[in-house]
């Protein structure tokens, strides 16, 4: 019975969520492939450009804890399409960009706008999957993100290497193009998601019996939810999946920049396409590999083997000059990256009880949103200092290891959070 619910629930909400999901994340890496022109048009520095990133997450983080418990308060089929609404328009503004300044205020508002997106879907996922279907629910919704920069990548290299008849930069019509699709979206999210089981008209009585047994949290004693959130478990986990983002908002932010150095002088349809591969065999992966942690219950190294692989991949860009080990490694990167971060995030449904879960997932997830602040102005400051991205990428490389370790310590096989 519980099988046949999770294959409703997930026929059901898991390939709309990865559509929102995939809008939310092109909205926020196709900066990236608008840096290709836009840098030229606004006069901007590998620095400068990092710094447009770092506000983006500025504004992000500020509202990933108050957005979850409004989340949980006013229920995801209010709340998701409210930030989908206003930061499909903050997105498409961008197109106003005129300097550096104005750049910075309006990637502030995007920040703003879209921030508790992305910790609000795991929170709302917890609600629908009991914990032994979690890892594959995830990776089916994170999907989205090498998806996304796959699709986005050759959407984005077209719209670059368009004729357009506007008169317009091609970079401002990517912004208005890719971002108001969101909008539209929005407004459809509301009339088809439902909050929680018991309200979903498309389940029987029985499956919603079945579901509400599977979902019972298993007893863990009484602790406050900030005991909870600030346990050595859950700091440790937040560290971990701090290095893991960089590698992450790396792999969104610069491959673009990164396989135009590579490829050197191919067109952006070229550039659009090679970026595109890496992330193809993400996708791939991300649920094999998370369907076989499902299936062995573990987690610890299901999540830093895939680290390793992405550690490796760094080396090879930096180290190597021949182009096709260098495409070899961004590929290693991109599966191991996201393979990981699917996996990784069952871990914390399972560390904090039901009441902790909204501040707790929103606080890991800041974590990472801290990373993404930093990780773009990091590398771009590198590559203005050294001229290559090779002391950046090895520094990452270094990142995951420690990231590695930090997993290991905090995710035991004995203990209840990898089941």
């Amino acid at each position: 019975m519980i099988d046949r619910a999770v294959r409703k629930i997930s026929r059901r909400l898991l390939w709309f969520l990865l559509i929102l999901y995939a809008f939310s994340y092109l909205d926020r890496i196709n900066i990236g492939f608008a840096a290709l022109s836009m840098n030229h048009d606004l006069r901007l520095s590998s620095t400068q450009f990092g710094a447009a990133n770092t506000i983006f997450y500025l504004g992000y983080i500020l509202c990933e804890i108050p957005s979850n418990l409004m989340l949980a308060r006013y229920g995801a089929r209010l709340w998701l399409p409210r930030i989908m609404i206003t930061w499909g328009i903050a997105s498409a503004a961008t197109m106003f960009a005129t300097s550096a300044t104005s750049l910075y205020s309006i990637r502030a508002l995007v920040g703003l706008a879209e921030g508790g997106f992305f910790p609000g879907v795991l929170l709302y996922l917890t609600l629908w999957f009991p914990k032994a279907h979690r890892a594959k629910a995830n990776a089916l919704f994170m999907i989205a993100q090498p998806l996304t920069i796959a699709t986005g990548a050759f959407l984005s290299g077209f719209i670059l290497s368009w004729n357009n008849p506007f008169g317009l930069a091609r970079w401002r019509i990517l912004f208005l193009v890719e971002g108001l699709p969101s909008v539209i979206l929005g407004i459809v999210a509301y009339f088809y998601l439902t909050n929680k089981p018991e309200d979903a008209k498309w389940l029987t009585a029985a499956e919603k019996e079945e579901l509400a047994r599977s979902l019972e949290p298993a007893v863990r004693g009484q602790p406050t939810p900030w005991s909870e959130i600030l346990s050595r478990q859950v700091i440790l986990l937040s560290l971990a999946y701090f290095g893991m983002i960089m590698t992450l908002n790396t792999i969104a932010t610069w491959t673009p920049q990164i396989v135009g150095e590579i490829v050197k002088e191919h067109s952006y349809r070229s550039i659009g396409l090679l970026t595109a591969l890496p992330a193809l065999i993400a996708a791939l992966s991300m649920p094999l590999w998370s369907a076989h942690s499902d299936r062995t219950k573990e987690r610890a190294w299901h999540i830093v083997m895939p680290m390793a692989l992405a550690a490796v991949g760094w080396i090879f860009v930096a180290s190597f000059t021949l182009p096709d080990l260098r495409m070899l490694g961004l590929v290693f990167c991109s599966a191991g990256g996201f393979t990981a971060m699917s996996v990784l995030w069952t871990v914390p449904q399972a560390l904090l009880s039901p009441a902790a879960r909204p501040a707790g997932i929103a606080f890991i997830s800041s974590c990472g949103i801290l990373a993404s602040m930093v990780t773009p102005l990091l590398i771009g400051f590198l590559r203005d200092l050294t001229h290559s991205f090779v002391a950046g990428l090895l520094f990452l490389a270094l990142a995951l290891i420690g990231a590695s370790t930090l997993v290991l310590s905090s995710v035991k096989r004995e203990d209840p959070a990898p089941l």
